[in-house]
């Protein structure tokens, strides 16, 4: 028997802990689709404006993106790349014709990383010249294409998305058949489930997204997501901005009921915002093959050696010196303290809740209308008042069965837009988890000298200096990302990693640009005059045994016959190295050693000539 709280079972977890939370997915289970489908007509070849990189180019560099991105966050994901409007046909018995199958709906990989490298800079769109070429286009043939591809999967896919990477608004110049045929088959695919996003990039007039793609592109799926832009991207930035938006899937970490009253209950969704960022756990692999190493675990009796199951084992809790014994259900019961799910206690005004309440990053809230119709409209409705009255929703939250219940703070948010009305924050309630009584102690500070009004005054100058908006997306863990460039380096043979440049450092030269004088005036006003903070502190020295410091013992000199004396008695090992060193300078005595016998033996051979 083993202590009972050294068990671990899939269905038990410990809520306060973020890492647990990151895998989960009640959603939706499967893996995650994305199809690149990539115009290769002679117009995505042209390059932009003062050296901008041609549209080719900057779908290939956002490719490659996703393609690390995947390899490093969701591996088991699976990815495509296909060009149209090509002159050469690679795809399943060429049925289709200029549709260029580059990379099969399969795992990312370092191969398939290397092969979109090919396919950058002018030498890869040479590259692309030689091997696919630019010919006529039929987008309806490239979507029945990526149909197939979907369909040729025999894995469970939980989303299947494609996104469309093109210069052109009209890209069967005018032919309403190809463009019917084109809007058909999308709408086929769309029925199967498959999400259509079109990237559309800059063309010289614009592009008009009302003449042929605003009826093939998929409507958003909620109100959350990024719908169709009518401006075109410009820059890399603005591309790789969008597909990441576009292909990050939100998914929730539980869909649980929120309990307003007896009977009154609002499906509801639970989201992370933040997350800590780790290095991934190391996999153990076989020698022989590489392949990953799977453990199980077997107990057995100690005495008959015969193998134990589940039911023959017991929990043991030892108190007051006695084991207590309990089956795996009293456990079980003993943990439950209610069903998942969040219960209304009350409202608090939105002064009642301190900063130093904050235990960890807060869930975000939103309603799940899929789940129990009309949460969305009793939802908005809480979520308005809470932000009229300014107050927020004290909850007990259970996350799953068997977690203990924390208390949660459900603080209002307001839906915000920018210029172009795209949402930039969702309307819901972040979930601030509060901490209990006894999580919150009081500190004996220590006393310490007070700092003076002038001295406060001039440190306020120096943080009033050095103040600048700070935002957490503009600072990268150096430790993770040299990590991670050192694995791709390793993976794609390179010579050496990618250089990275570590933002955590301080800017010394701005500081010191910034400050000017005051870090000097604020040193002279804390410090004494003599105070060097970068210089080494003197050595100590021993007190005086006199005022004139510290006096050297004198050399004893010995006469010749001294030494003889010494020498016929035999004394001469009674003294000590540095005496025996003297009287052999004293008399010219040459010794090639420096040990004590040394020195006895060539002041024995000089005396006794």
């Amino acid at each position: 028997m083993a202590q009972w709280n050294d068990y671990h079972h899939e269905d038990e977890d410990v809520d306060g802990e973020e890492r647990d939370e990151s895998g989960v997915d009640y959603k939706s289970t499967g893996r995650d689709s994305l199809v690149f489908l990539v115009d290769a007509s002679k117009e995505m070849f042209i390059m932009g404006e003062d050296e901008e990189p041609s549209p080719f180019d900057m779908t290939m560099q956002c490719v490659r993106s996703v393609y690390t991105s995947k390899i490093i966050s969701s591996d088991k994901d699976l990815v495509a790349l296909v060009f149209y409007g090509t002159e050469q046909s690679k795809n399943p018995r060429n049925s289709f014709k200029h549709v260029y199958i580059y990379h099969d709906l399969d795992l990312p990989g370092a191969r398939r990383v290397q092969d979109v490298d090919g396919l950058r800079g002018e030498k890869g769109a040479q590259v692309a010249g030689e091997t696919m070429g630019s010919g006529n286009t039929n987008l309806g043939e490239a979507l029945w294409c990526c149909s197939n591809l979907y369909s040729d999967i025999k894995l469970r896919l939980s989303h299947k998305r494609l996104m469309i990477f093109t210069c052109r608004d009209t890209p069967h110049g005018g032919d309403s058949e190809r463009d019917r045929q084109a809007r058909t088959k999308a709408s086929d695919l769309k029925e199967t489930g498959v999400v259509i996003d079109l990237m559309h990039l800059m063309k010289p007039g614009g592009f008009d997204v009302s003449l042929f793609f605003c009826d093939v592109v998929s409507p958003p799926e909620d109100e959350a997501e990024l719908g169709l832009q009518m401006e075109p991207c410009g820059k890399l930035e603005d591309l790789q901005k969008r597909v990441r938006a576009k292909e990050m899937k939100k998914r929730s970490v539980a869909r649980l009921n929120l309990c307003l009253g007896e009977g009154m209950n609002v499906a509801v969704g639970v989201y992370i915002t933040a997350l800590q960022a780790r290095k991934p756990n190391a996999i153990k692999l076989y020698r022989d093959n590489n392949e990953p190493v799977r453990t199980k675990t077997r107990l057995y009796h100690t005495q008959t050696g015969s193998l134990l199951l589940p039911s023959d084992t017991k929990r043991v809790q030892v108190y007051a010196g006695r084991q207590i014994v309990m089956e795996k259900d009293e456990v079980d019961v003993i943990k439950k303290f209610s069903d998942p799910g969040l219960e209304l206690i009350g409202f608090k005004p939105m002064e009642r809740l301190k900063l130093h309440h904050h235990l960890r990053s807060a869930v975000f809230i939103y309603p799940e209308e899929e789940m129990v119709t009309g949460s969305a409209c009793v939802f908005t409705a809480l979520l308005r008042r809470c932000s009229v009255r300014n107050v927020f929703a004290l909850c007990k939250y259970t996350r799953i069965r068997n977690s203990p219940p924390r208390f949660l703070a459900l603080v209002p948010q307001k839906e915000e837009v920018d210029d172009g009305q795209a949402q930039i924050a969702a309307p819901g309630f972040h979930g601030i988890f509060l901490p209990y009584a006894d999580d919150i102690r009081t500190l004996d500070t220590p006393q310490l000298p007070t700092a003076s009004e002038s001295q406060v005054d001039k440190m306020k100058e120096i943080v009033h200096k050095l103040r600048f908006k700070y935002r957490s997306d503009a600072f990268e863990n150096p430790v993770l990302q040299q990590h991670y460039r050192n694995l791709e380096a390793l993976a794609l043979d390179l010579m050496a990693p990618e250089h990275i440049e570590d933002l955590t450092m301080p800017n010394v030269n701005m500081i010191d640009q910034r400050l000017g004088s005051l870090a000097q005036e604020f040193r002279d006003l804390v410090y004494p005059a003599d105070y060097n903070p970068e210089g080494k502190t003197a050595p100590k020295r021993k007190p005086a045994e006199a005022a004139g410091g510290t006096e050297k013992k004198p050399k004893v000199e010995m006469s010749e016959d001294e030494l003889r004396g010494h020498v016929q008695k035999g004394n001469l090992g009674k003294l000590t190295v540095p005496v025996l060193k003297d009287a052999c300078k004293q008399f010219g005595v040459k010794v090639t050693g420096t040990k004590k016998q040394e020195l006895i033996d060539a002041l024995t051979a000089q005396l006794t000539k």
